[in-house]
């Protein structure tokens, strides 16, 4: 029986790019795999067949030779012909390794490198807790902290080699930091065990750092906190995190900012809170009363006459600036009406007669009691 056309194999036109038949090889390699067609006795032939397609149509120089003489240009052993089967010439590995690095690279970790071995592994990333007052958060402030860490290894710049030699091709994966076993119809890929995927070895490690390439130090840094953080502020340091194995580049410090907590004000995003506690006589007669900002200023705010607890004044821009520019947000000052304690009997004469006087000044009272009765009148009916 001929043999079908390789291009109708794969289900491409003969103009198709190699992405494209890449694209179709592995949707015919998955749909035709014998391990998932037990029940069609064609598929194992079938497979074969697109793996023969595969082989031809992936390469340039015989895709051009296919493209001008048909099959008769692999015929004869003239043209590294396919062959077909899973057999001792490993056509299948080679076709299907390709798919294989497409779909498990990735995952598996590994890079592709045509020999040129895998990039050094890159430092951790760092994490800091950094703990601000919340004057400092409104301010802003640069400050430097202590953080252990691992860093280069001066003795041996970073390579891990003794006296800074370099490092030598790994002869297990010849430097491509993982290993090829053939299992079945698959080709299964593994970190390299002698070099664990560095793809490169150490014959005289370094006495300083044992072959690491780093050491455990710790660092002081500057570090600078723009004003309006809040909890939960994170700071990126670029480049600032542990130092990569063997020279490979370092991770990022992540900075996270917690912003304690003030006895005077209570903050809610840009805007500050403020108690503020205020005499009955105060409060009944209004006046000016003077309170803090979180600058360290004095704010100046007028109580109308008959306040009660919980009113509230503002204090415009006094509050915390916004972290990415704006205006700064607004002070709230919170009155707390206080009942005086501790009366002596002066004042108690006085304010017992202030009582008797003060029937019609205390609207929400009387509004209260009025309910009350209204309710207790209609449980009894």
């Amino acid at each position: 029986m001929s043999k079908r056309d390789f291009y109708e194999v794969l289900g491409v036109s003969k103009g198709a790019s190699a992405a494209e038949i890449k694209k179709a090889y592995r949707g015919k390699a998955r749909a035709l795999h014998p391990d998932h067609n037990s029940d069609n006795p064609q598929a194992e032939s079938q497979f074969k067949e697109a793996n023969e397609a595969y082989e031809i149509l992936k390469d340039d120089e015989k895709k051009a030779a296919y493209d001008r003489f048909g099959h008769a240009a692999f015929e004869g052993g003239g043209g590294g012909r396919p062959g077909g089967g899973f057999g001792g010439n490993g056509d299948f590995s080679s076709a299907f390794s390709d798919v294989f690095d497409d779909l498990f690279g990735d995952f598996m970790g590994g890079q592709r490198g045509g020999g040129g071995g895998r990039r050094a592994a890159r430092g951790s990333d760092l994490r800091y807790n950094l703990r601000v007052t919340l004057e400092e958060a409104f301010s802003g402030l640069q400050k430097t902290i202590n953080v252990p860490t691992a860093v280069s290894c001066s003795s041996c710049e970073g390579s891990g080699a003794e006296g800074g030699a370099e490092p030598s091709t790994c002869p297990t994966c010849s430097g491509m930091g993982k290993v090829r076993a053939q299992q079945g119809f698959f080709t299964v890929e593994r970190t390299c065990p002698t070099c664990s995927g560095l793809g490169q070895i150490i014959n005289n490690p370094c006495k300083s750092c044992g072959g690491a390439g780093r050491v455990e130090k710790n660092r002081a840094l500057n570090v600078n906190i723009p004003a309006g953080v809040e909890t939960g502020t994170r700071i990126r340091l670029a480049g600032e995190g542990e130092a990569g194995m063997r020279g490979g580049p370092p991770g990022d410090l992540y900075i996270f900012v917690e912003v304690a907590a003030h006895e005077l004000f209570e903050r809610d995003g840009v805007n500050l809170y403020c108690r503020v506690p205020v005499s009955m006589v105060n409060a009944a007669l209004g006046g000016a009363i003077e309170v803090p900002t979180i600058d360290g200023g004095r704010g100046r705010v007028q109580i109308p006459a008959g306040s009660q607890s919980g009113r509230q004044m503002r204090l415009r821009h006094k509050g915390i600036p916004a972290l990415r520019g704006g205006s700064a947000g607004d002070m709230f000052i919170e009155l707390a009406v206080e009942t005086p304690v501790n009366l002596t009997s002066k004042q108690t004469e006085l304010l017992r007669e202030f009582m008797e006087l003060s029937e019609d000044n205390n609207p929400e009272s009387k509004t209260f009691f009025s309910s009350v009765k209204s309710f207790w009148d209609s449980m009894k009916s």
